[in-house]
């Protein structure tokens, strides 16, 4: 895994191979994240990424925060509550020199609470597929405070989902497995 566009393209990631089952690792390849990113950059959207403040959701490796801020996102914040991922997720921070734009809290997705700073602008969403734990993240990032109005939300899946109230969808697109959802907040 690397960063494949803006200022760090091509610096590598914290290897994981396939991904680790029992963390329910399973990282965004490199081909469908250059995709996203470019449909972003590229779509109707007026490149959402440059200057955003940005909520990785079960962020894993964190490779899709970390990819935003070297396309121009202003800050990223990524949340999971696993082990490996924190491990990861600290690592490639570190090693990327990001310490001062990127912040990592191990906590539950699905129960965020009260937001105590400024509502991020694009969110991104990575669930273990098949566990219908995105709609739940989404609500409690909502009820929370966590999602700016008319916040962009990326949340990819195993197969095409519905959005929770307060979401609207924007686009959709399907990747052998990978089902992308492009949606913002009503």
């Amino acid at each position: 895994m690397r960063i494949v566009g803006g200022s760090l393209r091509g610096s590598a990631l914290a290897k994981v191979g396939t991904g680790d089952a029992k963390a329910h690792l399973r990282p965004t390849t490199d081909r469908v994240r250059e995709t996203v990113f470019n449909l972003l950059a590229h779509g109707a959207y007026g490149d959402p990424v440059p200057g955003a403040r940005v909520l990785d959701l079960f962020a894993g490796t964190g490779a899709l925060g970390l990819e935003a801020l070297s396309r121009g996102a202003e800050m990223a914040l990524f949340i999971d509550d696993g082990a490996k991922a924190a491990q990861l997720i600290r690592y490639n921070i570190k090693q990327l020199r990001l310490t001062e734009q990127a912040h990592h809290q191990r906590r539950d997705a699905r129960r965020l609470g009260e937001n105590p700073s400024e509502p991020f602008t694009l969110v991104f969403l990575d669930p273990p597929y098949g566990k219908l734990l995105g709609g739940a993240a989404l609500s409690s990032a909502l009820a929370g405070g966590w999602c700016a109005k008319g916040a962009l939300i990326i949340w990819e899946e195993a197969s095409l989902q519905a959005p929770p109230a307060g979401f609207v969808v924007k686009d959709y697109r399907a990747y052998g497995d990978t089902h992308v959802h492009i949606m913002s907040v009503a």
